[in-house]
């Protein structure tokens, strides 16, 4: 079982850990913002392609056309 102090030393030595990597956040969400804007980018030339509007022009049709 931890004892009053070791449990302070271990607590203080965790915080110090984490406490280095406080800029890394940053990074790291400036990093997954490129990314969704990369992918963002592609699916967009992906969508806005000739068979690929073709192929959700007849989807939409069909379904706005479907008899009751």
């Amino acid at each position: 079982m931890f004892r009053g102090g070791m449990l302070r030393r271990w607590w203080a030595k965790l915080r110090a850990i984490g406490a280095n990597d406080r800029g890394m956040i940053t990074a790291e969400y400036a990093v997954g913002t490129l990314a969704a804007c990369a992918l963002a980018a592609v699916l967009y030339k992906v969508v806005t392609s000739g068979p690929v509007q073709a192929l959700l022009r007849s989807a939409l049709e069909r379904a706005i056309n479907v008899q009751f």
